[in-house]
């Protein structure tokens, strides 16, 4: 008798194996690749400022290397100093009164997400998604149980939805929903209106927020950024508001984020992340200390910059026929349409997706952008204007050449 065949050996584990790769992080580890290796690629893919993190912050970090006391375990919560700090920005900034144990200190954007997710959700429970979303958003939910829905909204409503979308997606299983303004990935920006409304109808129906603050000074024009619970107070024991240091101060390698929200939750993501990865680097805590404690004289540099590449892109998107690109009111991304592309034969191939689009665009004149399949909504490329204006003209001039060759 011959042993009986073992079943087939699971490597990977479901829950994990079902993750798929950041799309963002994808491209511009490719596109820093091909540059590595002598190719001139430029790319749009990473939403991270080019500046250089301010002189003040990094002396902040090379004094803590040289404090003992930041070379030993600290509360797994957070520098308590940081997270007054936070508390004291984040009245400033939003209007938003938080007492210091309503403040989790993460590991980043990322970890607040996943965090902050895996403390509200229970295997079944449904979060609505407005699309286009960032990338991370529908993974961090699978991996707390819940369940992602999606709302798309496109280029005619700005990338907005409204509470009548909202409205048709909610079910019995709803139990959170998902509010991103500044937007990444279009740079939609929602008035105060229109977030008052979002808020009322979520505490209507009794319903958590989660709601990334993460681009909240990079609003241009006559935009301006409204927090969800400082207008509507009565959400704030089911509003949790992700934020962190990365994009306003060009910091997004030192890796510190925060959770904000009611003292049950944050005390249950604060227990979660003590075994997960216990405190955030001493170093890149107190750099956050300098960071949020100084004023806002980086950003607004690093805004006009950017209020200036937004216009430049936009105007060059727009040159180009089937090419549709609404003008971002935030952050710092451009997020056109293709559709009218799509089929067409660009040198003797014809891209069936954006997907496909995306990798021509790469092959044919080395620029890199996201295809909009990442962000859950195919036919649309995501274009960071997060890079030096030189660079920035010369990779849209090189699709735009691509491009003008489409034909039918």
């Amino acid at each position: 008798m011959s042993a009986a065949t073992p079943p087939t050996e699971r490597r990977v584990s479901a829950r994990i194996g079902a993750i798929s790769e950041s799309a963002t992080l994808a491209v511009d580890a490719k596109a820093k690749a091909l540059k590595a290796a002598g190719r001139p690629v430029i790319g749009f893919g990473a939403g991270e400022p080019d500046f250089p993190t301010p002189d003040y912050i990094v002396e902040a970090a090379v004094e803590a290397c040289r404090t003992p006391k930041y070379h030993r375990y600290t509360p797994a919560g957070g520098l308590p100093e940081l997270k007054k700090a936070i508390a004291e920005k984040t009245l400033r900034d939003s209007g938003y009164e938080v007492d210091p144990a309503q403040i989790l200190v993460t590991n980043g954007g990322k970890q607040a997400i996943y965090e902050a997710f895996a403390s509200v959700l229970d295997p079944g429970d449904e979060v609505i998604v407005p699309a286009p979303y960032w990338t991370t958003y529908p993974e961090s939910i699978r991996l707390a149980g819940g369940v992602p829905v999606d709302v798309v909204a496109d280029e005619t409503t700005g990338y907005r939805v409204s509470v009548e979308q909202l409205e048709a997606a909610r079910t019995e299983r709803t139990k959170v929903v998902v509010f991103v303004s500044p937007s990444n990935p279009t740079g939609a920006v929602y008035s105060r209106e229109d977030t008052e409304a979002i808020g009322r109808w979520a505490e209507e129906h009794g319903l958590w927020v989660l709601t990334d603050e993460i681009y909240e000074h990079l609003v241009y024009g006559d935009a301006s950024f409204t927090s969800l619970p400082a207008v509507v107070p009565a959400i704030r024991e089911r509003c949790l508001v992700v934020n962190g240091v990365a994009k306003t101060y060009a910091m997004t390698g030192w890796r510190v984020g925060w959770i904000v929200g009611p003292k049950d939750v944050i005390r249950a993501a604060t227990n979660l992340q003590s075994h997960a990865t216990s405190n955030v680097s001493n170093v890149a805590q107190v750099a956050a200390l300098a960071a949020v404690s100084g004023d806002l004289d980086a950003v607004a540099e690093m805004r006009t910059a950017f209020d200036r590449r937004r216009r430049t892109i936009v105007r060059m998107l727009n040159e180009i026929d089937g090419v549709v690109c609404p003008e971002p009111e935030g952050a710092f991304y451009v997020y056109p349409s293709v559709k009218d592309l799509l089929g067409k034969e660009i040198r003797g191939k014809r891209p069936a997706s954006s997907v496909e689009l995306a990798a021509l665009i790469l092959d044919e004149v080395e620029v890199a952008v996201v295809p909009g399949e990442a962000f859950g909504t195919p036919g649309y490329l995501r274009l960071s204007y997060a890079l030096g204006d030189d660079d920035l003209v010369e990779g849209v001039s090189r699709i735009q050449k691509l491009l003008a060759e489409a034909k039918a």
